[in-house]
């Protein structure tokens, strides 16, 4: 008897991965590419940072009290960029020298002030979204970034919000409705079963 509960759980906890895993996929080759074709329509050339921001979000267990503080952390990181960008451009010193020194202090700042007040900003997505801002726009003049800050800072906040949360919900409803209808169709085959017993014990 023992030994069948463990193999009914053992199959529950697989068929229950399987439907997670199924769902999930299904919710991501959804949702992501409808923002990958809206964004250049709305001038976002920089769609595919949603991707980064919502792995991120999913990597911290997809805890929606922390919708706004991981945003904040992003816009912070594409801000920090910028100010990077510019720092580097006006001091005259060896670039090497320039990147470290520019780094050292606006790293330590970062944490510092992310630390400082972790319950509006998460610390690991200003220093993601910061070096999001870097790669894209590191190797620009200040004069040739244009509206790029504000294509990442869409990006982000769409990573976060519709990827991240957005497929957390979708994904979540579709295993409710599956359960439901599992359930359903196991109560319907129970009450099948019972009728089907009763008959026959009427017949004898």
């Amino acid at each position: 008897m023992e030994e069948k509960n463990k193999d009914k759980k053992g199959m529950e906890e697989k068929q229950r991965k399987t439907v997670n895993m199924l769902t999930l996929a299904f919710a991501i080759a959804f949702m992501p590419p409808i923002w990958a074709v809206l964004a250049p329509f709305i001038g976002v050339g920089t769609g595919s940072v949603a991707l980064i921001c919502a792995g991120l979000f999913t990597a911290n267990g997809n805890r929606r009290q922390d919708t706004v503080k991981i945003s904040m952390g992003f816009l912070l990181g594409d801000l920090w960029a910028y100010i990077a960008v510019w720092v580097m451009e006006t001091l005259q010193w060896n670039p090497n020298v320039e990147l470290y020194a520019t780094l050292f202090v606006m790293g330590g700042l970062a944490v510092i002030i992310g630390e400082t007040f972790s319950r509006m900003i998460f610390t690991p997505s200003w220093l993601c979204g910061w070096a999001i801002g870097l790669t894209i726009m590191g190797s620009m003049k200040v004069n040739e970034i244009g509206t790029l800050p504000i294509q990442i800072g869409v990006a982000m906040l769409v990573g976060v919000i519709y990827v991240g949360v957005g497929v957390d919900a979708f994904q979540g409803m579709l295993v409710r409705r599956l359960a439901r209808g599992g359930a359903a169709g196991n109560a319907a085959g129970q009450t099948g079963g019972a009728d089907g017993r009763r008959e026959e014990a009427l017949e004898k």
